[in-house]
């Protein structure tokens, strides 16, 4: 089993990007966690349909994030955080590919145990892969957010996330370096996509293109009330097109569910 579980992104303020997610997509904050305070972040998580979205902003300089921030050069995608069933098999894999780990366990393995891969060994974005107890539920626990996020829910707006997308000046590549962290095949629909299915969702690779720099760009969600994110979008000056908002230096791409 593998899940996208929780997309973070990084910004300089907080405050701003809670707002736009609240009044686009009607996303609550289910949780701030202090153990990010160690790596000199704050945050909020808001779960978006059984998955997550975390934002998280440096206070202290010459941090980790802080850095990563300088070098994109403005609000932008993070993180990349799957849930797995198996995380001793993943931990093997990544020491025989010989990528580090810039995290590894936690406090408490009995319920929660993660692995978070080096950038440098694995670009792109920062993937995490992370155990949790009540891993075949849907809906079960998720430690980094709380222990009572289901209340605040909210599938009025959208519903669930559907991929997230990375860009390369090789991403073909790229693909290949994930397709052997994660264990999952690629699936190449043509020469400008590349693609590693996980259980609920798709990990997409695509060239550069425009301005943008390597990283994490663009997130798929599904939408519930699609005239209300427009009409959010446009009032908050997020719109970019009749199919997708810009929030936190992100495109998110709208997919209308069908009734």
């Amino acid at each position: 089993m593998l899940r996208l579980r929780q997309i973070a992104l990084i910004t300089h303020d907080l405050g701003p990007v809670e707002a736009r997610f609240r009044s686009i997509f009607g996303l609550e904050i289910c949780h701030r966690d202090p153990g990010v305070e160690k790596f000199g972040l704050n945050n909020f998580l808001m779960p978006l349909g059984n998955s997550f979205i975390e934002v998280v902003a440096p206070f202290k300089n010459m941090t980790a994030g802080g850095r990563y921030l300088e070098k994109r050069g403005h609000s932008t995608g993070y993180m990349v955080i799957m849930q797995t069933d198996d995380i001793v098999d993943a931990r093997m894999r990544m020491k025989k590919l010989d990528i580090r780990l810039v995290l590894n366990g936690g406090n408490d393995t009995r319920t929660t145990d993660g692995i978070q891969l080096h950038p440098k060994d694995l670009p792109g974005a920062i993937a995490e892969l992370r155990w949790n107890t009540g891993d075949r539920d849907p809906d079960g626990p998720w430690s980094p957010a709380g222990k009572n996020w289901l209340p605040h829910r909210n599938t009025s707006v959208a519903s669930a996330v559907r991929a997230v997308e990375i860009n390369s000046m090789n991403h073909e590549a790229l693909a290949s370096q994930w397709s052997a962290a994660l264990a999952r095949p690629v699936t190449t629909s043509n020469e400008s996509v590349s693609s590693i299915d996980l259980d609920d969702a798709i990990i997409r690779f695509k060239p550069l293109t425009g301005d943008r720099s390597e990283g994490l760009n663009e997130i798929d969600i599904q939408v519930t009330n699609f005239s209300h994110v427009i009409a959010a979008a446009e009032n908050a000056k997020c719109l970019l097109s009749s199919s997708a908002v810009q929030i936190c230096g992100v495109q998110f791409n709208l997919l209308e569910e069908k009734k």
